[in-house]
C-alpha cells in the first residue's frame, strides 16, 4: 500500500498581500455599486460584501440583471470612491452560483435583504429570490492597486428611459420670479 502524497502546504500570505486584501475589503464594503465585467459589458451593481466577498442577487423581476456573470465566470471588480467616483482597486474572481437555501444562500441572503432598497414585496423577498433569481459570490482572486493606462470610460449602454417632456423654456425666468418673490 502506498500513502497519498501529502498536499502542500498553502504558502502564508505576505504582509503585501494582506494590506491588497484589507482595501479590497475596505472599499468594496463603503461604495454602494461596484463594476463588475463578466463576459460582456461592464455594469454597475449593487452588493453586499460578506464572508469574504461581494454577494450578488439578480436576473429576477424587479432585480438587477446579470446576463453575462454566471456560475463559473471570471469577472473583474473594479471598486470607486463613494465620494470622488475614481478608481480604487481592481480584482479578479470566479462567480459561483450559491444554490437555493444552502447555508451559504441563507447567509448571503440575510445580508442582501437588509441593504435592498425599494422592494416592494419585503415580506416575500427571500421566497421570490429563491424562486426566480440567482445570488452570486466573487471572492477576490487576483487584486490590483495599479493605476490603469486609460480613463476606462465607456458610452453609456442604450436604454428605453427618456424624461417626459423637455422643460418649458421660460422654466429658468419662472424660478428666478418666484425666488424674487419670496425675498
Amino acid at each position: 500500500m502506498t500513502a497519498a502524497p501529502a498536499a502542500e502546504p498553502t504558502p502564508e500570505p505576505t504582509p503585501e498581500q494582506l494590506l491588497d486584501r484589507a482595501l479590497v475589503e475596505e472599499a468594496t464594503k463603503k461604495s454602494s455599486l461596484i463594476w463588475v465585467r463578466g463576459a460582456g459589458r461592464e455594469r454597475a451593481l449593487w452588493h453586499v460584501w460578506h464572508d469574504g466577498a461581494a454577494h450578488l442577487v439578480g436576473d429576477g423581476p424587479g432585480e438587477q440583471p446579470l446576463p453575462d456573470i454566471a456560475g463559473g465566470t471570471a469577472v473583474t471588480v473594479t471598486v470607486r470612491s463613494k465620494d470622488k467616483g475614481g478608481r480604487i482597486v481592481s480584482w479578479t474572481a470566479r462567480a459561483a452560483e450559491l444554490a437555493p437555501r444552502s447555508a451559504e444562500w441563507d447567509a448571503a441572503v440575510a445580508e442582501l435583504q437588509g441593504k435592498r432598497l425599494n422592494a416592494v414585496d419585503s415580506d416575500q423577498l427571500t421566497e421570490r429570490w429563491a424562486r426566480d433569481c440567482r445570488v452570486l459570490r466573487l471572492e477576490p482572486d487576483a487584486i490590483s492597486t495599479d493605476l490603469p493606462s486609460d480613463s476606462l470610460a465607456i458610452p453609456p449602454m442604450a436604454t428605453p428611459a427618456t424624461t417626459r417632456e423637455p422643460a418649458p423654456a421660460a422654466l429658468p425666468r419662472l424660478l428666478r420670479r418666484g425666488h424674487a418673490k419670496r425675498a
